[in-house]
């Protein structure tokens, strides 16, 4: 594990504070330190683990009363703790390549080209690199190949 200070979550990762799995704890913590970490995500991060809640309700891995809970304190979490990296043409532009190049799923190309328009924001104003923090290894592939640094929360059980 590396100090931090910026970190860009994908949806695979932040579910991992709600919902109770392999690397919670290191995500949780992460999260926790909030005052000394920067925590990015993309506006479609909303749906993705919105959609997790939902399938996992559905699986009935997860009661009703947890969800709406888990949905309450999330969206609070969207609005107020994350940064969130908006969707424009251009990010699309650049997630259609990513998704071409790397033969990624449509929002982990979105994903990949949220973070890379932070990390180049962060490097045109010469501030420290940006982490992705995934537990999707195709996603976390593709970054590593783009020069991007990455750490898996399951790595961290």
């Amino acid at each position: 594990m590396i100090p931090h200070e910026r970190l860009f979550f994908d949806s695979s990762a932040i579910v991992k504070y709600y919902v109770d799995e392999s690397g919670s704890d290191y995500v949780k913590n992460l999260i926790v330190s909030i005052n000394k970490n920067t925590i990015f995500v993309t506006r479609v991060t909303k749906v993705e683990v919105t959609a997790v809640f939902a399938r996992q309700l559905k699986a009935r891995r997860l009661t009703q009363s947890y969800v709406d809970n888990a949905v309450r304190v999330f969206h609070h979490h969207f609005t107020s703790k994350y940064f969130v990296v908006e969707i424009t043409r251009d990010l699309l532009d650049r997630a259609t390549d990513f998704a071409t190049r790397h033969a990624l799923r449509g929002y982990d190309a979105v994903q990949l080209a949220a973070m890379w328009e932070v990390a180049d924001e962060r490097i045109s104003q010469g501030l420290s690199p940006i982490v992705l923090v995934s537990a999707d290894v195709e996603l976390n592939d593709a970054a590593t190949s783009e020069g991007l640094a990455v750490e898996n929360p399951n790595d961290f059980p």
